[in-house]
């Protein structure tokens, strides 16, 4: 089979089942892993995917439109609940944090620690009600238009935010990328998570492999206005050095979480 017959296949193979592993290929198509490992590199190049550690995943479009709520605000996969219980170890007594209505920050949730008092401000109706049943948790709702599904992010959210000075800032968006920085779906969404850094002393964001490397369609903050990316062992290493020059500090998320 040529390289380029071998390619058409691996792309329609990520196309069906959105992620592959170079072994596996290897395995299939009965070639060695450094041969699978560059068809999966040209392909990146080539703009077809992103590659992980162990494989590739699809490369996704500058917008994503919102997911099922039944898959959005879930258990979570193993990699965001890693990333999820190292972000709620940042969290101190007293402290006055952001946490948005991404499905990162709906797995935030069971993490949050009850041995410590602190306040959370929040843009998410979903969110919130479950704060509710936090005895040491003192939770606020940004008023705003309240039907865009990745929370209130509508002018009035945005100039009520403007009115607050917050500690901690929990971000994340559809990608991060040294180039391109912390971007999201749609700009309403950007500029009012920009809002929330400006107002913040300390930026987290909370972004899995699959963002690390990805741009989207608007750009939330420059890698500069970040103090910590908080990401999973699969994250590409190139990508994080990339980001790390930028003087943000990178922490990887352990496996055995």
């Amino acid at each position: 089979m040529f390289a380029e017959e071998r390619r058409d296949k691996i792309l329609s193979k990520i196309k069906s089942m959105r992620r592959v592993f170079a072994k596996e290929l290897a395995d299939e198509f009965q070639v060695s892993i450094d041969t699978i490992r560059r068809d999966l590199t040209q392909m990146e190049e080539d703009g077809l995917l992103k590659r992980t550690h162990g494989g590739a995943v699809l490369l996704s479009k500058v917008r994503r439109f919102p997911m099922d709520e039944k898959i959005r605000f879930s258990e979570g996969t193993e990699h965001q609940n890693a990333v999820a219980k190292l972000a709620a170890s940042f969290i101190e007594q007293g402290d006055t944090i952001f946490i948005g209505g991404a499905s990162i920050h709906y797995v935030l949730l069971k993490y949050l620690p009850v041995d410590r008092d602190f306040t959370v401000i929040t843009n998410s109706l979903l969110i919130a009600e479950k704060l509710k049943n936090f005895a040491n948790i003192e939770p606020y709702i940004v008023c705003g238009k309240i039907k865009s599904e990745e929370g209130i992010v509508d002018p009035l959210a945005t100039e009520f935010i403007r009115t607050l000075r917050i500690d901690k800032a929990f971000l994340t968006g559809g990608g991060i990328s040294a180039s391109h920085g912390l971007s999201s779906s749609t700009p309403e969404g950007a500029i009012f998570q920009r809002v929330v850094a400006e107002v913040s002393r300390r930026k987290i964001c909370l972004a899995n492999f699959d963002k690390v490397g990805t741009e989207f369609f608007a750009r939330t903050l420059d890698l500069r206005d970040l103090d910590v990316l908080i990401t999973d062992w699969e994250a590409p290493d190139e990508e994080l050095e990339r980001i790390q020059q930028k003087g943000v500090k990178v922490l990887i998320a352990n496996e055995e979480y």
